[in-house]
């Protein structure tokens, strides 16, 4: 406890007080960027057995125990970027995409046709019950997925959307990648997430919709085989929305790109 006041005693000028602001702030960052993932309790129990190895170290006199935390400690700092790889790998995207993303200036009436196609397309599968997955590219390439499916490379028009997920047919199993106005690709796979979903009525499309999204900046648009309902993706979240939202969303997605 003393370390503590003798540490707070120190913040007399503004250069203490700015070095504890930007600690404060790297430990912020880490825990919004390990929120809402498995990394959430690897963190909670790594920070317990510091707190009991601190407190064990300064109220007993353990020389051993000591010089084995001092040992370990390189190894701790080797192992975490291991142990966190998809979440720091995901955190280094979204800095890669942040300048792009300040220089764009979107237009959303030059997509307005797309988008009524799109909606018109998930209506009619909706209405039918007829399952889709719709990937719309984003600044973070696809193309290892898009070289799991069948090249298409075709404007993006309903009659298009809608045969390729057409029941039975050879393609409507899988995903549909989209860049921009162009189909890319069909029946390809998408990585799953390990996260539980909360939704019983949720299943495979939906976990390769979030799996997708949490390893990119993609939009993805499920439409569910079972209940018909329509849910769209992003930065590994995903909500069921109404076909009015989902021309919003659209609209905003496109007017970023």
């Amino acid at each position: 406890m003393t370390d503590v006041f003798a540490s707070l005693s120190r913040l007399s000028n503004w250069q203490s007080i700015l070095d504890l602001a930007l600690v404060t702030l790297v430990f912020y960052g880490l825990f919004r960027l390990f929120r809402g993932t498995r990394a959430v309790q690897l963190v909670r129990g790594v920070l317990v057995f510091l707190i009991i190895f601190s407190i064990l170290g300064q109220t007993i006199d353990l020389p051993a125990f000591n010089w084995l935390m001092r040992s370990a400690a390189p190894m701790v700092l080797v192992a975490i970027p291991v142990i966190f790889q998809p979440e720091l790998r995901r955190a280094l995207e979204r800095v890669g995409r942040s300048a792009p993303l300040l220089m764009r200036r979107g237009d959303t009436s030059q997509g307005q046709t797309l988008i009524a196609e799109i909606v018109k397309s998930i209506e009619w599968l909706a209405q039918r019950r007829y399952g889709a997955l719709l990937v719309f590219e984003g600044v973070t390439g696809l193309a290892e997925i898009v070289d799991s499916g069948i090249i298409i490379n075709a404007e993006a028009s309903s009659e298009l959307l809608t045969t390729v997920f057409f029941p039975n047919t050879p393609l409507h199993d899988g995903a549909v990648i989209i860049r921009k106005e162009r189909v890319l690709a069909a029946s390809c796979v998408l990585p799953l997430t390990d996260r539980e979903l909360a939704d019983s009525q949720m299943g495979t499309r939906h976990r390769a919709a979030i799996g997708v999204t949490e390893q990119s900046d993609a939009l993805v648009i499920v439409v569910s085989e079972e209940t018909g309902r329509v849910s769209v993706a992003r930065n590994g979240r995903i909500v069921r929305i109404d076909s009015n939202r989902l021309r919003a969303v659209l609209s905003d997605y496109y007017s970023s790109i």
